[in-house]
């Protein structure tokens, strides 16, 4: 089949929320960790090839060093359309890394503009006159204002976009928007004749979203969150440049043991944590002991654990509490401590027999996924909009992975999750 679509995501997370709404449409999706090694024949790519980078909160040079490669490799595959995936509450910092990204991405793809729309309604994120909201809190007064790692104090993504990239931003409202595709499309093409090619688009419902696609789908380069994209393939299947396969993948039944592994500190994440502690074995890591003593105390207590019985460890904190690690330990060591002793438990997990993993946190996720040494997963069944189970092989085995932005899911999530799993 042809490639349609290259796309590729700032985290893992964001890569599987990303995949499985591609997935909705039917058509095969591909999710590959990190900068594929291979060269793949054209022939054999999926309608939607998936990269995932980690690179969310990396140096700009080096996050837009990683995107450079990962565009080489799908243009290498056959890819003549691509999307650049952030996450919904547009996580950046005054120095990148969307803009910079994007910025490059435009270069050498040839584009003369793109779109920026992280607008998620189906989980609460939408953009009014260029602001973003999540639910009805402007993302400044949300709790990703006290995101550990990129704090959104502004809700205005032209303000937020600006100082990332060159030249001027510009808006399509929702006044726009609602008038149709023909009135978005003509204020587009207003707009790069005046010099504008980053362009912030307004989406507050689903129906936007398809009006937006509609106007967006041939551009080269698009950006934004999944939902957006996940409009896309019902454009290229009316445009007849892909049809629905009859065949649809059989998903393995994983046995082994399960585990919940959260680095993630969000606000729904807290909330599904205390949820799931009162159900199930858990532990709480706690930074500093981690930077003092390394994770040996939990990787004991892992051991000591039924290989067949649920367990939870957990570093969510409140946000008082990560602050107070971060002051004591620095950002950067207090968000690597936990990552690096997730990881290892999880590697420590596995070889107990654990086949069945949710993780929570973007960061946290990319850890894990590469210290289990996944490098391609197959999308299967949504938990909730946006988090897929996807499976991989890992030593010969099947291993069941849910991927978890912080703030996704309802607070019955990780029950949710391995319910799910058994009814796939």
């Amino acid at each position: 089949m042809a490639l349609l679509l290259g796309c590729i995501a700032d985290d893992f997370t964001g890569a599987t929320d990303l995949a499985a709404l591609l997935a909705r449409s039917g058509l095969p999706v591909s999710l590959r960790i990190g900068i594929p090694q291979d060269r793949r024949d054209p022939n054999e790519m999926a309608a939607f090839e998936v990269i995932a980078l980690k690179c969310r909160t990396s140096p700009v040079d080096i996050a837009v060093n990683q995107a450079r490669q990962a565009l080489a490799w799908l243009k290498d595959a056959g890819a003549s359309r691509f999307f650049w995936k952030y996450c919904s509450t547009f996580d950046s910092t005054a120095e990148g890394n969307i803009g910079p990204v994007a910025e490059m991405l435009l270069i050498e793809t040839g584009a003369t503009q793109t779109i920026y729309c992280p607008a998620f309604p189906e989980n609460g994120r939408s953009i009014f006159m260029g602001h973003l909201f999540v639910g009805e809190q402007l993302l400044s007064e949300s709790p990703m204002k006290d995101h550990p790692l990129t704090p959104m104090r502004d809700s205005s993504l032209m303000r937020l976009l600006t100082p990332q990239v060159n030249g001027v931003v510009g808006l399509a409202n929702r006044n726009v928007v609602s008038k149709g595709t023909a009135a978005l499309k003509a204020r587009l093409e207003q707009l790069s004749s005046d010099g504008i090619r980053h362009v912030i688009v307004d989406a507050v419902s689903d129906d936007d979203l398809r009006t937006i696609a509609a106007a967006s789908f041939d551009m080269p380069l698009v950006t934004g969150g999944s939902a957006i994209a996940g409009q896309l393939p019902q454009f290229y299947m009316e445009q007849g440049l892909v049809s629905l396969s009859e065949h649809r993948q059989a998903l393995p039944k994983i046995t082994g043991g399960s585990i919940v592994l959260s680095g993630s500190c969000s606000a729904m994440t807290r909330k599904q944590v205390a949820n799931y502690a009162g159900k199930v074995t858990s532990l709480r890591l706690d930074p500093i002991a981690l930077a003092e003593e390394g994770p040996g105390t939990a990787l004991e207590w892992l051991r000591q654990q039924s290989p067949e019985a649920p367990k939870l460890i957990y570093a969510t904190a409140e946000p008082n509490e990560v602050r107070q690690a971060q002051e004591r330990l620095g950002q950067g060591k207090a968000g690597k401590v936990v990552e690096d002793a997730l990881s290892e438990i999880a590697r420590t997990a596995f070889d107990c027999g654990t086949r069945r993993f949710v993780v929570a946190g973007g960061e946290t996720s990319g850890a894990i996924t590469q210290a289990l040494g996944a490098a391609h997963l197959t999308i299967g069944p949504e938990i909730a909009p946006g988090v897929p189970w996807t499976f991989t092989t890992l030593g010969g085995e099947t291993v069941a992975l849910a991927l978890k932005s912080g703030n996704f899911g309802k607070e019955t999530f990780f029950t949710d999750a391995f319910d799910r799993l058994e009814t796939a």
